[in-house]
């Protein structure tokens, strides 16, 4: 479902943080979102959301982390809204093969043990080859390194999830 940004102004407080931790599950840059209305438009929205997401720490990006399920799974550790887990499944719909799913299950257990957090990737447009392989590469960084990187492919998830929202993608 679509929404026009004067929809989203209207929205009550309650209703406009559901919407919002369906693109990220950090509670700060949800409640950024919330006080930062009304926009004025589709791109300050998006604006806003790319300054609370750098006004993010680590903890938050955790947080946001948790609220994903891992590659090649439908629940997440935080649980999900029903359109969150929508767009999870739309975006791991490149991991079909069970050959693959099963590596995948390996290199999960892997990064987690090694980070202290879920495989967080853009994985919308993947195949799952590319997300193995991705996961995989990910794995020979140190714990910063990787962090960072995770951070940067969350930003990317909540950006496509914002554009559909506004309808934008799809």
């Amino acid at each position: 479902m679509t929404h026009s940004i004067d929809e989203i102004n209207a929205l009550s407080r309650s209703e406009a943080a559901e919407m919002f931790a369906a693109c990220c599950g950090a509670t700060a840059w949800v409640d950024r979102m919330v006080a930062g209305r009304p926009y004025s438009s589709d791109e300050e929205l998006l604006q806003v959301a790319d300054l609370a997401w750098n006004a993010t720490t680590a903890a938050d990006w955790h947080e946001a982390f948790s609220h994903h399920p891992r590659i090649g799974e439908m629940e997440s550790a935080a649980g999900q809204g029903e359109r969150a887990k929508q767009w999870s499944r739309a975006e791991q719909a490149g991991l079909a093969s069970s050959n693959i799913h099963d590596q995948m299950l390996l290199v999960n257990h892997a990064y987690e043990y090694k980070f202290g957090h879920i495989y967080v990737v853009y994985a919308a447009g993947k195949s799952g080859e590319d997300l193995l392989r991705l996961a995989r590469e990910r794995l020979k960084n140190d714990a910063d390194t990787e962090l960072e990187v995770a951070a940067k492919e969350q930003r990317k998830i909540t950006n496509r999830r914002l554009r559909e929202l506004l309808g934008e993608e799809s």
